[in-house]
């Protein structure tokens, strides 16, 4: 029986989030609960490579400083492996529509009809996809990463600029 070839990208991975704490506002149980959700979904499947970097696995320290934001990315031992910052400005549009639509939808899902629940989470999910392909544009020759880590980065750098 022969052995199937061994996934390249195993180590290609992150293995540990964490979220600046300086960086993080009051948030409420929906926002935590997202936050939660997004970091255990991304620490057990992603794809997240630094360019130069050898195979890791990767821890990453996400945070706003100034108006860029920051991918502290290291070695599962803690070694510095790179930081890239990135600027706010092609994210502050998404984001805002982002928590608008979001509102609408935690206000929904306690009044609202079924299918005006589902139009609004059509919308959620198209602007959410639509940061998500923003984040992978504004990485690219920096980090590889797949579209589903690139959605759950997203949502934790929707966590990042929630000021309660």
């Amino acid at each position: 029986m022969t052995q199937p070839p061994p996934d390249e990208d195993f180590d290609n991975r992150i293995v540990a989030v964490t979220l600046d704490e300086e960086s993080i506002g009051r948030s409420g149980p929906d926002i935590e609960h997202e936050r939660a959700i997004a970091i255990y979904d991304l620490v057990e499947k992603n794809l997240f490579a630094p360019e130069g970097a050898d195979n890791g696995p990767f821890t990453l320290h996400l945070g706003i400083t100034g108006n860029r934001l920051m991918f502290d990315i290291r070695r599962e031992d803690g070694t510095p492996v790179v930081a890239h910052l990135l600027s706010l400005t092609p994210f502050r549009r998404i984001v805002k529509d982002y928590f608008m639509i979001c509102d609408s939808y935690y206000q929904a899902i306690r009044t609202a009809t079924p299918d005006k629940i589902e139009a609004i989470d059509m919308g959620r999910r198209g602007i959410h996809d639509e940061g998500s392909r923003t984040l992978q544009e504004r990485l690219k020759g920096k980090v590889r990463l797949d579209f589903e880590t690139a959605r759950r980065l997203f949502t934790l750098i929707t966590v990042l600029h929630w000021k309660g």
